[in-house]
């Protein structure tokens, strides 16, 4: 059950206490209170969890301070949509929104190497007016002797770097709890020059206890990419663990299944699910064609795969692209292959914006199309409608 408050409510106000008293008389649940940001306002929701079937829907709903009560399925009770008049899981991060309408384009290096090409990227960034990165420090790798990223010793200068070109929100994977407080330490050093996206990559997608750690605080929002070898329901309900935790701050990441039915891509590309996993829950979603396609290509249209790849995921509805680019791809230490050059960053950046408007206009079209299909079920003829 998801119980939610009235605006002006208090959620240390008698008002709350109250209801939770309400609560506790009907049963062994457990309570948690989040507040929920939207566009227009934000919103605190009481989660209610456990056999909720004796609490007395009408007489919580009569409550001072309650604005509704929702009853929730089983599946994701947390981060599922349930009903389409809860408000999605919005949040704002150091000046930006991430919701299930926002687009955002994290671009950068797969893996840290020096200060001069993380400067090269931050400063290319600035330069075409986009304030978020991808910098992984932490590189878990399928080989021992693969480069395992710099670690804490990279961030004091990739955290300066990203302060002096603006760059407000890096995704940076974690793969230990250790390195969220290496993260939080350097951060606080530096002066919080920037803001930093917890990353649980594909090959943690079910390391509960890191999944635990992530979601216990509340000073990082958390991106959560699909595992690779799991299906999309396992995958889900390991941001539950994320959120049953208490972070609501989540952004569920499609990067593409293993499967040689996707050769010769690395993954098969799995970016139809992007209104699925917005169907299913309030998360905002973000795709990773370079982890799917795994490779610089150019189809014969002059474009390249990664480009197309990322196209799908947008003109689905996605909220956000997580994508490499390397000044110098033959010199990277990770992933070299597979990532876009700098110099195409200018052409990549106008092709999203085309197929972004594209989307846009299309969700136009269909809401036009909902309200029509209104109209004429209550009786106005389809021709007065229909205007082009």
């Amino acid at each position: 059950m998801i119980i939610i408050l009235k605006p002006e409510v208090d959620p240390s106000g008698p008002e709350v206490q109250q209801i939770l008293n309400l609560i506790h008389l009907h049963g062994e649940v457990q309570t948690r209170i989040s507040g929920v940001t939207g566009k227009e306002r934000k919103v605190v929701e009481i989660y209610v969890i456990g056999d909720t079937s004796r609490l007395p829907d009408e007489e919580i709903q009569r409550l001072p301070g309650v604005e509704r009560v929702v009853r929730v399925s089983k599946k994701y009770r947390l981060i599922g949509r349930h009903r389409d008049d809860l408000e999605p899981l919005g949040f704002e991060y150091n000046g930006l929104y991430f919701d299930q309408d926002s687009f955002h384009i994290f671009a950068g290096l797969c893996a840290v190497d020096t200060p001069e090409n993380v400067e090269a990227m931050f400063r290319a960034l600035k330069e075409a007016g986009i304030a978020t990165s991808r910098m992984g420090a932490y590189k878990p790798r399928t080989n021992p002797y693969s480069f395992q990223g710099h670690g804490r010793k990279c961030l004091p200068w990739v955290f300066e770097l990203a302060g002096k070109y603006g760059i407000k929100c890096i995704a940076m994977e974690v793969t230990r709890e250790n390195h969220i407080e290496e993260i939080y330490e350097e951060l606080e050093r530096a002066g919080r020059p920037t803001g930093v996206m917890l990353q649980i990559g594909t090959r943690n997608a079910q390391n509960f206890e890191l999944l635990k750690a992530v979601g216990s605080q509340d000073e990082f929002p958390v991106l959560y990419k699909r595992g690779m070898g799991i299906t999309l329901e396992e995958s889900l309900n390991a941001c539950e663990y994320i959120a049953s935790e208490g972070n609501r701050k989540i952004i569920f990441c499609l990067r593409g299944v293993k499967t040689n039915l996707g050769d010769p891509h690395r993954n098969l590309v799995d970016f139809a699910h992007v209104p699925v996993v917005k169907g299913l829950t309030r998360l905002p979603v973000c795709v990773d064609p370079t982890h799917s396609v795994g490779r610089r290509q150019l189809a014969p249209d002059g474009l390249q795969e990664i480009f197309h790849a990322a196209a799908q995921g947008v003109i689905a509805g996605a909220n956000m692209i997580l994508v490499e680019f390397h000044p110098r791809p033959e010199t990277a230490l990770c992933d070299g292959p597979q990532a876009l050059r700098l110099e195409e960053l200018p052409h990549f950046l106008e092709d999203m914006r085309i197929v972004r408007e594209a989307y846009l206009a299309r969700r136009d079209l269909a809401r036009r199309y909902a309200g029509l299909t209104k109209e004429v079920s209550h009786g106005y003829p389809l021709s007065s409608a229909c205007t082009v």
